[in-house]
């Protein structure tokens, strides 16, 4: 028996790989774990996360961290999701629902976020990553000040 996956086999290997990946990117935000979140994009990849482009992951994280960082908890939850393979890159998209907690806020401590995350990726040597991703809010529902990074105490 051969090592080599028929291409039927690899797709679905690769399709599973990439639902672990934007698993992967929820896991590292919500435990502000920068190496789980370093075999997540591409070292060169890009982001439009809540209305700011970003270049290279440091930006990328540098930016989440800014809308993250100061809440007491947060959880993103990714489904549906629907990923198109083309050799060594694929676009996937997935919903996104995303709840933040901060204690400290005035007018209530829990802010709601829908939306999609849609993705270029790209396979490297280390598995596959994300290329460039995009962020499209679709709804949100609670306190925004509560996700607000300049909350007064």
């Amino acid at each position: 028996m051969s090592n080599e996956h028929t291409p039927g086999l690899q797709d679905a290997l690769d399709q599973m790989d990439i639902r672990n990946l934007i698993s992967r990117y929820c896991w590292a935000l919500d435990k502000n774990d920068r190496e789980l979140f370093s075999q997540v994009f591409a070292p060169d990849a890009t982001a439009d996360l809540g209305g700011v482009h970003c270049v290279g992951i440091d930006a990328i994280w540098t930016r989440i961290r800014q809308a993250l960082g100061h809440l007491d908890a947060s959880q993103h939850i990714t489904g549906s999701q629907e990923i198109s393979l083309c050799g060594d890159t694929a676009k996937s998209r997935a919903y996104l629902f995303a709840q933040h907690v901060r204690r400290a806020a005035k007018d209530g401590p829990y802010y709601v976020v829908a939306g999609e995350y849609v993705d270029d990726l790209v396979r490297t040597p280390q598995g596959w990553r994300i290329a460039y991703r995009t962020l499209n809010v679709i709804w949100t529902e609670g306190n925004r000040a509560a996700a607000a990074p300049d909350l007064e105490k």
